[in-house]
């Protein structure tokens, strides 16, 4: 059974790898929040993995008592993880800087937190660590943008344990302290600067010299290089021979701490000295020898000689920060070292001096001997604060460490500090040379004698670090009698001992020879006190050198007596007795005095003797007026002792010196308030309450204070009234305490007369506060009103608290209204000091305090000024009352209650009112103002609030007070949470949530007062009302209760310290919106907004409570309008503006459908159709804005926003008719359009606004993001320019053509503007020429399915045909869309998914080119052939429908002719729009899928290669100075083709009886006889393309001719066996000229043909016949019949619309074909126009506008060669309809091929054709779609005709006229029967004219520009196929047009009469033509992947089956690559094929 925890922390000890049901994974050293528990197992969370809560065995846990964990190693843990997220990503976005920054941070962190954890600290070391560790953490949560951490010290605070307004300060102190750290854990930050006490310690690590054989002493000490002076005392460390590391003479003996350093002795110019001295003989060579000899030390005595001085500047240790907040820090330690230099011995004491000054030239460096040292190595390290404080914090430092003093008191003298040190300094002696030439080696030996002549022992230190020494001897300097030592000595004589001691000064000679002690020769001494007490005087003295040689004389007797310097006043005699001294003999000396016990100050000892000598008391008073500080401060009892005793007599009156007196008790008093000797001021109030006696002085006192305050005015002087009213706390103190004494004694006598005195001195002090300010009294006034609150605070025990508040009151109010801004400032301080003094902290003062201070907080915060005080006195009331209320937690007293009343009446009303209005601008006291406010509020409760509203509004009768108060405290609160609490820094989150907390209580009572007093019909406001809501909604959507934001373990730790509170204020909202009742509908539609915002917040606990809201409003508009139309129009609205601002999610969409169904369906109003339909509808726009919303942003999800946002305008128009809505988007899309430079689609997109407007109205219309209003006809005008524009950038000018029409329609009979009409006209005209003119690249079309449920809904699981980019190709297109969803994969096949694809939680796309079918209906209307350019543009636009092909093999496969079982699946698919239109892509409404028999296809690829020659016959007719080479490559690739066994394959496939016979055969008799028909026209195509080679072909090229002839005989005799070939004369008809045509007979002609074709199709019999002559018709006969097969027929536009009868039976096949002469009835179109006469409809062929086409690399698409035939149909009635204009007879030869079409199947239905491609009747007839350009890997190239021209530029002719009658006379490849059997025979009108556009575009073009030679033939010898050319071509067009898309469409209505006159209808279809490697399609039946794309391989001239290929990779089976650069592709059967493509790479991406 699952128990709770209570919340358990732990550890994984072992890797937990979650194996069972709702197992939660774990890794050794994963924390745990343990949640449940029971007997074997834990369920609870890991913070690693968010949100995840799992299972996890108790074993492998181990648990850890939070208790016991360091807070900050705690919070070093958090830091860490989520540092490490952030620090990832870094690395991610190469934020390099900042990634290596960050790791070192916390790598350091991680250290510390290691440290933290081992416990093996001392306390201090463990603060100091962690205060070093959260200023990293600080510093790093700045740096990266997180929450502020408030803390208190190295703790983060808990907001529930302190008030607000303490939180914010917290919070300010925290911000400052972060600003100021660094990554190293350093705090700087600029705070008043302290005046601190530093410490410097040191420690020699190494000697780098070797003084040859002696010892050395090395004496370091502090320097002052500006005053160049010794700071310190001398340190000593002794250096033995050996060297430093071999010598220890004690432990730590190398380590001192040179104290009491100050702020002033840190500066640049502070230097370490070294002096160093060897120890050995005076000579140094002596010493050497001596050892040299002996082997050991001498004997003899030693002496210390000058060696060496280094100097080290400290200037980087004392110039450290100031402001750097180290108290209990210290600084690193750091190492140096420096060098020694050398000097002459008698400049050696300025040597450190010269160093400094860098005087180079008198000192020279001393060379260590040893380049690996590098002379004295020390380590420094500097300690801050006092010396007990650096013990404690640095306990290791001080063990075993000497104490080098400084020489004087540190800035901070403290009390318990005890000093009795005189620093002697032997400076230099002068001495006579006494007969000698030479000078002495004088030796000084310095004694500490007392008056008996006894040695003082233990008092006489040469340095630190040696002890004590009865005597010091000196170094000695070599002949020198002027020595100079400069050293240093330091005398601690005992305070009894000192007055009589002296110091004996003995100099001796030392000789270099003699082994005995120096000889004596002379002495100095100084007395060491004066006669007055004095000690001797700081400075220089000169003393005497008596001479002396017998050291028995030196008797203290004997020279006490004596001078000891000039003006000696002890001395009995100047000279005498055994001791004689000369003049120029002198001994100078320096002292320096640093004692808390003696003074050198002669006044201070006449005042402290003042009864010896009363007479000289006025003297020693003004002394000590200039007495220095320190002097006063030592003797500071004895002297207030003193002066008090002077100060009154015993009766209590005053002295004569009762003034002189009170001026030096106000200077010592002043004195103690200087920071110096702030730490005095306890040892002062430990004076007053124990030492101090004078119990009499009170009235004195008193009487002084009052006349300093009644004569400031009158004072010339400040200075003196100054220190008094500054030193009030003193007097004060002094004063009671007198009077306590003296009521102590007396039994409390003249209590009353004390109270008058008192209040008499305080009326004084409120008249001098009344005196009109001036600058001279401002100061006193100041320091007056400065010590009122410690004053009023000593007076609390003598008065009571109604006296001291009336006292205060007064006080404050005697300064003036218009003071100046120092005494109104100094007047708040005042009364800041009061609340914030131990008056606040008892109730019944606290009261009076409380409100004087209220009084004038209110005056100044109604005049805005001072804020910043004012809020500064708030906080502290505010706070102390926050602690008072907490520690009266349990019963708080009444006097509490009460002042919380009195502060909540007087401060809240005014304090609201000052925020809002300084919240208008930008005031810094602002944040300070609004923490107070929430600080007034977090200490209110239900009671006080319901006194304060009843203090606004008592017994209800005036609600005007409490309607202002709430009005405005609701906008103020609203004015915070609009802007985040904008008042605060963004990362106070902390701060934040407090502020929020208390806000929201404080909502909770402000909801009372509304219910129950403005909500009656009477008192309703549903302004207040409306403003509450609104607050609420403010507060529940702001930004930092938005907790789905912050990473999970911010926001597990916000719902535990705070818990959700937008699901509180959300059922607060509930609750009081169901409190309105019959007012809820003045809130609709109004509230709707708000509360949708409400719903919107992703808490599902809230959505669920809130949404029903909406069904309560509804149902309210409902039973009070009628319906609940506002709701939704508003909710509608509202949901749009929202969504965008990323609110909103699909489990909002899915909960608001469900519960507001639920609710609709429980409470079954009468209204429930129209709620469902409502929700309903509101869900679908859910669902497409979060469609739009999450495409938004990205350029990647560009199309997916267009998708969107057609959807949502479709949306807005056709489901809820919302015009503006509508247009918004119709703006948004037409945006995105231009950004993707879609200009086409831009303008469709505008054309949807333009189609609302009319021409008509006049009113104004506004545009969305437009408020400049025009009437409708002028913005339709605008729009219908801006549409105009974009059509021509896109080049879809006939888009453009209708509204130019319409636009000069309306110039024209309207607005009669004909200046715009003009221009108008102009630009429609300039559309039609740039139809004919431009170059527009035809796009590709691609079929997409989104498969998956990973995709968005609004592509999930459909398909797209989406319209390519120009120039774009397969793959293009699918890298474009990959980068569009870069998560899908991309399926390799185009087999339809199955349902476990549609099922996945992945993304698939399947791509494949598709081939758009043109509109029937475009070019419907034309009468006469349409031109190319024209017609392209119909076939590739305004398109719904689309086919792809996919082959199947059916039946058995036979490996050796699989062309048998070879069936084509067709898909068509049919779009919501056509295309171009608002988008470039649109969904699939409907797919149909019909089959194709291989006897079909075959037929499709032989009419397409067929056709493809047949243009180029008709190009070198109309121009035959053209290149001949393309035509040759084609001709020869035709015909003299290894691959042409390809037709023997069809004949072995179809043309059998077994294949007729076989199940496959079935039927398919009709399309066997138009397979062989097609075979037999081709021969025929081929017939002429021979003779028209023969007759362009320049004799280089005639052998090449001969052969082609040769092969061509070949071909037909291989084909003998279809029919019989009739021979031919070789002198045909068609090589001779033709007369031409008279004009004028044309008509004639047409309606003698069209009578004669009627007639003749009447009578026609059921037999064909073969046509016996070998005549061509000539130009200008009548025109005779046509066969059918033989003849080419332009279809028209109109018959590409296929109508069907799902009943038609298939027409019989008819027996033989009718006579080539045959003519229908009716068909005027087989007259032929005369060849001198050019159509009309030609434009001009050397049009100078036309533009050169692009080179063949980079015009990939040939399409255009092979343009869509369009062809009319007549109706049922068997006339086929014709065209109006005459035609061209084509001249050729016709079939001379015997072909039996005798079937006995042929009345069976054809296989191919389903029941509903099928004809409804007799008369109907199959419209089917020719593609003529799909066999372009076939023997018959696909090149069009202006890429052959390319060629051979060199060969092109301009010259248009030369084209012959015959070239101009030209039929298409298709012919038509009509329905009776009839021929509808047409010249080539389309064609024609696609024909003459090529020329045009051909003919202009540059032929300087792109100079291609043709490509060599190839020698049969090579082993290269006859049409090796024609492959070379075809690799060339695979090389340059990867992905061509051309689609054509052609028709071909063929019907044959057989005894029944039936239609039989054939359905030719093509495949477009791409690059074997993207062509070849995998089987979809018998290998399992589908492609819809085929690849034709050439086989004898004519396409071959469509073979599987994969997507990529390129298939070489079939190409093989010759010298100049061309390949062959052989005949490859399907299956080979397939194989050979089934190991090559099979590409996911779709079908390209």
């Amino acid at each position: 059974m699952w128990i709770s925890s209570n919340n358990k922390y732990g550890v994984a000890i072992h890797n937990w790898h979650g194996d069972v049901r709702f197992g939660l994974s774990l890794d050794v050293g994963d924390s745990v929040d343990i949640v449940e528990e029971c007997t074997h197992w834990y369920r609870g969370s890991c913070p690693r993995k968010s949100r995840a809560v799992g299972l996890f065995p108790k074993t492998y846990i181990h648990i850890k008592d939070l208790s016991k964990i360091d807070p900050v190693v705690a919070e070093c843990t958090q830091v860490l993880r989520e540092w490490s997220e952030i620090w990832k990503r870094l690395y991610v976005d190469r934020e390099t800087y900042k990634f290596q920054t960050l790791r070192k941070v916390m790598f350091s962190i991680l250290e510390s937190r290691r440290e933290l954890l081992s416990a093996t600290m001392t306390q201090d070391q463990t603060l100091e660590l962690q205060m070093v560790v959260v200023s990293k953490i600080d510093w790093g949560n700045r740096k990266l943008g997180l929450d502020l951490v408030p803390r208190e010290g190295p703790l983060a605070v808990d907001p529930h344990g302190i008030g607000i307004v303490k939180l914010y300060n917290v919070h300010v102190n925290s911000a400052e302290n972060a600003k100021a750290s660094s990554c190293r854990g350093t705090l700087r930050r600029k705070t008043p600067r302290k005046i601190l006490t530093h410490h410097l310690y040191f420690c020699m690590r190494d000697f780098g010299h070797r003084i040859g054989g002696d010892d050395a002493e090395v004496y370091f000490f502090l320097y002052d290089g500006s005053h160049m002076r010794p700071l310190s005392e001398r340190f000593l460390v002794k250096i033995s021979k050996d060297g430093f590391s071999n010598y220890i003479e004690k432990l730590h003996s190398n380590c001192t701490v040179f104290t009491d350093l100050g702020a002033a002795d840190l500066n640049e110019n502070l230097h370490l000295v070294a002096v160093v001295m060897r120890v050995g003989k005076i000579i140094q060579s002596d010493s050497i020898k001596k050892i040299e000899k002996s082997g050991s030390h001498g004997t003899g005595p030693t002496y210390r000689r000058p060696f060496g001085v280094g100097v080290l500047s400290l200037a980087d240790i004392a110039l450290f920060d100031s402001n750097l907040e180290q108290a209990s820090t210290a600084s690193e330690e750091r190492e140096y070292n420096f060098k020694l230099y050398q000097s002459e011995e008698k400049d050696f004491h300025l040597l450190p001096e010269l160093m400094i000054k860098k005087s180079s030239g008198k000192y020279s460096p001393i060379q260590t001997g040893n380049q690996n040292t590098q002379g004295i190595v020390v380590s420094l390290k500097l300690l801050h604060g006092g010396l007990g404080q650096a013990r404690q914090e640095q306990p290791l430092l001080f063990q075993g460490s000497t104490i080098t003093r400084k020489m004087g008191f540190p800035d901070v003298i403290m009390p318990g500090d005890v000093r009795n040190d005189l620093f002697l300094s032997l400076e230099r002696g002068e001495f006579e040379r006494g007969g000698k030439n030479t000078g002495k080696n004088i030796l000084v030996t310095v004694v500490v004698l007392d008056v008996a002549g006894n040695v003082l022992t233990d008092c006489l230190w040469g340095a630190s670090g040696m002890d004590a020494q009865p005597q010091y001897r000196s170094m000695i300097l070599y002949h020198q009698n002027a020595p100079s030592w400069n050293e240093m000595l330091r005398l601690s004589v005992p305070i009894d001992k000192f007055a009589t001691a002296h110091v004996r000064f003995e100099f001796r000679h030392c000789s270099t020879r003699d082994k005995t002690e120096p000889k004596l020769f002379a002495f100095s001494f100084a007395r060491l006190m004066e006669t007055g007490g004095a000690t001797l005087g700081d400075g220089q003295h000169e003393l005497y050198v008596y001479k002396c040689e017998d050291p028995a004389k030196l008797q203290a007797s004997n020279y006490l007596r004596l001078q000891c310097r000039p003006r000696d006043a002890q001395a009995k005699m100047d000279c005498g007795g055994c001791f004689s001294r000369s003049s120029k003999e002198v001994f100078v000396l320096r002292s320096l005095l640093c004692s808390t016990k003696l003074t050198q100050d002669a006044d201070l000892l006449s005042l402290l003797q003042w009864r010896a000598h009363p007479d000289t008391i006025q003297d020693s008073l003004t002394g000590v007026l200039r007495l220095n500080d320190e002097e006063l401060v030592k003797f500071l009892q004895d002297v207030l002792d003193v002066l008090f005793a002077m100060f009154s007599n015993e009766e209590g009156n005053s002295t004569q010196h009762s003034g002189l007196v009170f001026h030096v008790l106000v200077s010592i008093f002043s004195l103690l308030q200087s920071n110096k000797f702030q730490h005095f001021r306890p040892v002062m109030n430990e004076y007053i309450e124990n030492h101090f006696a004078a119990a009499l002085v009170y009235k004195g006192l008193i009487t002084s204070v009052e006349h300093m305050a009644v004569f400031m005015t009158k004072a010339e002087h400040p200075d003196p009234f100054q220190k008094c009213f500054g030193s009030l706390e003193y007097i004060f103190k002094l004063l009671i305490q007198s009077r306590r004494l003296f009521a102590r004694a007396t039994g409390g006598q003249y209590e009353d007369s004390f109270r008058r005195d008192l209040h008499s001195l305080f009326t004084a002090l409120n008249g001098m506060l009344a005196v009109p300010s001036y600058d001279v009294i401002i100061p006193t006034q100041e320091a007056l009103l400065n010590s009122t609150g410690v004053v009023l605070e000593q007076l609390k025990d003598t008065l009571p608290a109604p006296e001291l508040g009336m006292l205060a009151r007064n006080m404050l109010d005697a300064i003036p209204r218009g003071a100046p801004i120092r005494l109104i400032q100094a007047k708040l301080h005042a009364v800041k000091d009061l609340v914030s003094g131990e008056l606040f902290h008892e109730d019944d003062s606290r009261t009076v305090v409380l409100s004087v201070a209220c009084k004038h907080l209110r005056m100044h915060l109604s005049r805005r000024d001072e804020l910043r005080l004012c809020a500064e006195i708030l906080s502290e009331i505010l706070s102390q009352l926050f602690e008072l209320q907490r520690e009266q937690r349990d019963k708080v007293t009444n006097t509490l209650q009460h002042d919380l009343d009195s502060l909540c009446k007087n401060i809240l009303g005014i304090l609201i009112r000052t925020i809002s209005i300084i919240m208008e601008g930008s005031n810094a006291v602002l944040p300070q103002l609004v923490s107070c406010l929430l600080g007034l509020l977090q200490l209110l409760d239900e009671t006080h609030y319901k006194r304060y509203w009843d203090e606004l509004s008592p017994n209800n009768k005036d609600p005007r007070d409490l309607k202002e108060f709430l009005s405005k405290s609701l906008l103020v609160y609203e004015e915070l949470l609009t802007q985040d609490w904008h008042v605060f820094p963004n990362d106070w989150l902390v701060m934040k949530l407090a502020a929020n907390d208390v806000l929201r209580m404080s909502l909770e009572e402000f909801a009372k007062p509304l219910v129950y007093r403005f909500l009656g019909a009477q008192a309703f406001d549903s302004q207040l009302w409306w403003s509450y809501f609104s607050l609420a909604v403010s507060f529940l959507t702001q930004p930092s209760l938005q907790l789905e934001q912050y990473r999970e373990p911010k926001r597990l730790k916000i719902l535990h310290s705070h818990g959700d509170m937008r699901v509180l204020m959300g059922f607060q909202i509930l609750s009081m919106w169901s409190q309105l009742g019959e007012q809820k509908l003045h809130f609709i539609p109004s509230m709707v907004g708000p509360f949708l915002e409400v719903t919107l917040v992703p808490e599902p606990a809230l959505r669920k409570a809130t949404l029903s809201v909406f069904y309560d409003m509804m149902q309210c508009e409902q039973a009070a309008r009628g319906s609940f139309r506002l709701v939704e129009s508003e909710l509608i609205d509202k949901l749009d503006l929202l969504i965008s601002e990323n609110k909103g999610d699909d489990e909002y969409r899915e909960l608001f459908s469900t519960i507001l169904l639920e609710k609709v369906q429980v409470e079954n109003p009468n209204w429930k159709d129209a709620g469902i339909a409502f929700i309903a509808s509101v869900t679908r726009l859910l669902e497409r804005l979060l469609d739009y919303r999450s495409v938004m942003q990205g350029e990647e999800n560009r199309d997916k926003r267009m998708t969107c946002t057609v959807n949502l305008l479709n949306f807005y128009k056709n489901e809820i008719n919302r015009k503006e809505m509508y247009l918004r988007y119709i703006y948004k899309l037409h945006n995105l359009h231009l950004q993707a430079e879609n200009y086409t689609e831009a303008g469709f997109t505008l054309k949807l606004y333009a189609s609302m407007l009319s021409w008509d109205r006049e009113t104004l219309s506004f545009a969305p993001f437009d408020n400049s209003g025009q009437p409708e006809w002028q913005r339709k005008e605008r729009l219908y320019h801006e549409i105009l524009k974009y059509f021509d950038k896109g080049k879809c000018w006939e888009k453009g053509i209708p509204l130019c029409k319409e636009l000069a329609q309306l110039y024209e009979t309207r607005r009669f503007d004909y200046n715009k009409l003009s221009e108008i006209l102009i630009q429609e005209a300039k559309f039609f020429q740039n139809i004919l003119t431009q170059l527009r690249p035809e796009p590709e079309y691609f079929r997409v399915g989104f498969y998956g449920m990973g995709l968005p809904l609004f592509v999930r699981n459909k398909q797209f045909v989406y319209r390519g980019l120009e120039y774009e190709r397969i793959g293009a297109f699918t890298q474009r869309l990959q980068t569009e969803f870069p998560s899908a994969q991309i399926l390799g096949n185009n087999s339809p998914p199955d349902g476990a694809i549609l099922n996945a939680p992945e993304q698939y796309i399947q791509i494949s080119n598709v081939r758009p079918m043109g509109d029937a209906q475009a070019l419907k209307t034309a009468m006469v052939p349409v031109p190319e350019k024209i017609a392209r543009f119909y076939e590739v636009n305004d398109v719904t429908r689309f086919i792809y092909d996919r082959p199947t093999y059916k039946g058995p496969i036979d490996k050796d002719n699989e062309f048998k079982s070879l069936w084509i699946e067709r898909t068509i698919l049919d779009i919501a729009s056509p295309l171009p239109g608002i988008l470039r892509w649109f969904e699939v409404k409907q797919k149909s899928v019909q089959e194709l028999t291989p006897v079909e296809y075959a037929c499709e690829i032989i009419s397409n290669a067929g056709k493809e020659l047949s243009e180029l016959i008709v190009q070198y007719r109309r121009d035959p100075k053209r290149n001949i080479n393309p035509f040759s490559m084609r001709l020869q690739g035709t015909i003299d083709a290894n691959v042409m066994g390809g037709i023997s394959k069809y004949q072995e496939a179809f043309f059998s009886d077994q294949f007729l016979k076989s199940p496959q055969g079935a039927g398919q008799q009709a399309n066997v006889q138009r397979l062989k028909a097609l075979i037999l026209e081709q021969i025929q195509i081929l017939e002429q393309a021979l003779e028209l080679h023969g007759q362009l072909a320049p004799s280089g090229v005639q052998p090449l001719h001969n052969r082609l002839l040769e092969r061509f005989s070949q071909l037909k005799q291989s084909l003998s066996g279809m029919g019989r070939l009739k021979r031919q004369h070789s002198d045909s008809i068609v090589n001779t000229p033709l007369p031409p045509l008279p004009t004028e007979q044309r008509t004639t002609q047409a309606a003698t043909s069209s009578s004669s074709l009627s007639s003749q199709n009447a009578s026609a019999n059921s037999n064909y016949v073969y046509e016996l002559d070998e005549n061509y018709t000539r130009p200008g006969d009548i025109v005779r019949p046509v066969d059918p097969l033989n003849s080419y027929q332009t279809l028209s536009k109109e018959s590409l619309t296929i109508t069907l009868d799902e009943s038609a039976a298939a027409p019989p096949v008819p027996n033989r074909p009718r006579s080539q002469n045959f003519i229908a009835n009716g068909d005027l179109g087989a007259m032929m126009d005369s060849p001198e006469v050019p159509p009309k409809r030609q434009p001009a062929v050397n049009s100078p506008n036309a533009p050169p086409l692009p080179p063949r690399g980079i015009t990939p698409d040939k399409r255009a060669s092979n343009p869509m035939i369009f062809n009319d149909f007549g109706g049922n009635d068997g006339v086929g309809r014709r065209h109006s204009s005459q035609q061209q007879q084509h001249g050729q030869k016709y079939a001379v091929v015997d072909i039996s079409f005798d079937d006995p199947e042929a009345d069976q239905q054809p296989h191919s054709l389903p029941p509903n491609f099928q004809d409804g009747g007799g008369g109907g007839h199959l419209n089917v779609c020719f593609v003529p350009n799909d066999f372009r890997d076939s023997g018959i190239s696909t090149t069009s005709s202006r890429e052959l021209n390319h060629m051979n530029l060199n060969n092109l002719s301009e010259d248009s006229s030369s084209i012959s009658a015959a070239s101009t006379v030209h039929h298409r490849e298709h012919c038509r029967i009509s329905s009776n059997g009839s021929l509808d025979m047409h010249a080539t009108a389309t064609a024609s004219m696609n024909i003459t556009q090529r020329e045009s575009s051909t003919s202009s073009f540059d032929v300087e520009d792109m100079p291609v030679p043709p490509p060599p033939i190839p020698p049969k010898s090579l082993g290269v196929s006859s049409n090796g050319v024609l492959a070379s071509e075809e690799a060339l067009a695979l090389a340059h047009s990867p992905n061509p898309n051309t689609q054509a469409y052609t028709q071909l209505n063929h019907s044959q009469n057989q005894n029944q006159n039936q239609n039989h209808s054939i359905n030719n279809h093509h495949y477009h033509h791409q690059s074997l490697g993207q062509q070849l399609q995998q089987n979809g039946d018998d290998e399992g992947d589908g492609y819809s794309s085929l690849q034709h391989l050439p086989i004898n001239g004519v396409a071959a089956a469509p073979t599987p290929a994969p997507v990529e990779g390129a298939v070489t089976a079939t190409a093989t690559a010759t010298a100049a650069g061309t390949s062959t592709i052989t005949a490859t059967p399907p299956s080979a094929l397939t194989s050979s493509l089934a190991s090559s790479h099979q590409h996911d991406g779709g079908t390209f």
